[in-house]
Formats: C-alpha cells, sequence, structure tokens
C-alpha cells in the first residue's frame, strides 16, 4: 500500500502546474461562457503581454445586415431643395412630360438615381440634380416619397383606350408582346423592387419612355426595350393613354 500511495503522488506531481493558454486550445463551442477567447484572438489593446484579453472583440456586421432606417424629414428637406420644382411639392407633378412620383416603389426610384448619376439612363437634367444626391440622400427621398399619396388621372381618347386595354391586359400574340400586366399588375400598381407603378402616371410621359426603350435612347432596361421594340407609335399612345386611367 506505501508503494501504491507513493506512485500516485509522484503522478499528481508530474502534472504541469499551469491553466492552458486560450490560445492552445480547441475553439469554444456556440455554448461557452461569454468571454471565452478564441483560437488565435489577439490580447486587446494595453493587456499584458501573454493574457488574454478581458473581454471578447466585437463581432463583426453580419452579411447583409439591415440599412439605417431611412430618415424621412431629411428626404422631404432634399426633395424640396432638390426636386419639388419639377415633380410637384408631394410628387405629384402637373406637368405631363415629368412624371408623377408620389407612391412609387422607393427601391425602383434609387435604382432611376443611381442610374441617372452614373450616366446608365440618359438625361443631362436629372444626371445634373442626381449628381447633388448622396446614396443616402436617394434612399431618404425615395422612401418619403413612396409614403405621399398618388394623385389619379384620366384617359381622354375612348378609342385608344380600347386598344390600350387590350394590349396592356392581354397582349399581341402574333408579336409576341407580353401583357403589361403580367409585370405591372392589372391594376397598374407593379411589383415592389421589380416593376415601378404605372397607374395614373401621365399619358405623355410614359408613352415618352416607350419610345425611348424602342429606340435604344432609354437603355437601362433590356427587357423593356424588347417589349417597346414590338410597338408602332399608335400603339405607344395607346398604352400611354389607358395607364394614365389606371387605379
Amino acid at each position: 500500500m506505501k508503494l501504491l500511495a507513493s506512485l500516485l503522488t509522484a503522478a499528481a506531481l508530474a502534472v504541469p502546474a499551469f491553466p492552458v493558454v486560450a490560445a492552445d486550445a480547441a475553439p469554444t463551442s456556440a455554448g461557452a461562457p461569454a468571454g471565452a477567447a478564441a483560437k488565435g484572438d489577439a490580447p486587446s489593446a494595453g493587456a499584458p503581454v501573454g493574457t488574454a484579453s478581458a473581454a471578447a472583440p466585437a463581432p463583426a456586421p453580419a452579411a447583409g445586415a439591415a440599412r439605417a432606417k431611412p430618415d424621412l424629414a431629411q428626404g422631404e428637406a432634399k426633395y424640396t431643395a432638390v426636386c419639388a420644382a419639377c415633380h410637384g411639392a408631394d410628387g405629384n407633378s402637373s406637368v405631363p412630360a415629368q412624371p408623377k412620383l408620389a407612391a412609387q416603389h422607393p427601391e425602383y426610384l434609387v435604382k432611376q438615381l443611381q442610374e441617372f448619376k452614373e450616366g446608365k439612363r440618359k438625361n443631362p437634367i436629372m444626371q445634373g440634380f442626381a449628381a447633388q444626391l448622396s446614396d443616402a440622400d436617394m434612399r431618404n427621398i425615395s422612401y418619403w416619397l413612396t409614403a405621399k399619396a398618388g394623385k389619379p388621372g384620366f384617359a381622354k381618347d375612348k378609342a385608344l383606350v380600347a386598344v390600350g386595354e387590350k394590349i396592356y391586359r392581354g397582349g399581341i400574340a402574333d408579336r409576341a408582346v407580353p401583357a403589361c400586366a403580367s409585370c405591372h399588375s392589372p391594376n397598374g400598381a407593379g411589383i415592389p423592387s421589380q416593376y415601378p407603378r404605372l397607374s395614373g402616371q401621365h399619358a405623355d410621359y410614359t408613352a415618352a419612355q416607350l419610345v425611348a426603350f424602342r429606340d435604344g435612347v432609354r437603355n437601362n432596361n433590356a427587357v423593356m426595350h424588347g417589349v417597346a421594340a414590338k410597338l408602332n407609335d399608335r400603339e405607344i399612345k395607346a398604352l400611354g393613354d389607358y395607364i394614365a386611367g389606371l387605379r
């Protein structure tokens, strides 16, 4: 028995008398106590050399983390200073050649402003205004406009409206023109972040954009170029008139 006790005592004395260094330990599991250092973590600034930092470093932001909430007050102020003269105090332009922006999807508005600024969508006037805006300005303005009520428009020509309705709802089968409603919805509300709201838009503006798509003047949407390229002037005018009365 004395021999066995002596052997056990010797074994105990052979164990190192210092703790395992955190950097040499296996990575901690998800359930490890807060503050446990991960493998390879460097000591915090000011910590004694050779010791682990007292607190774990702050985690890096997750990929795709939500952006800051848009500042609607800033959006209104910037819109009033830069955009209101052409597009109306509340985003409802009264000039047929200038689009109504109220109630438009914010993602669509941001995309257009960015492409005006970068020159991907050609318009010297809009490029000059967009150049004054930061990314945050664009988001603030766009979300402020989305919250504004859009004023309804009206169709003017009954004969054209009938032609426009047929194309908008059913397309033109023999020319492989798809129905506009399939992307922009039957009532022109569009699909958020993908297809813009059209309902109530000025007929002149809608027609002008279709012509620009058709003729390659506006080339920031290949799908719309392909669709508009198959339309004649009368059909484009009819679609503009019909869309103006959608609600």
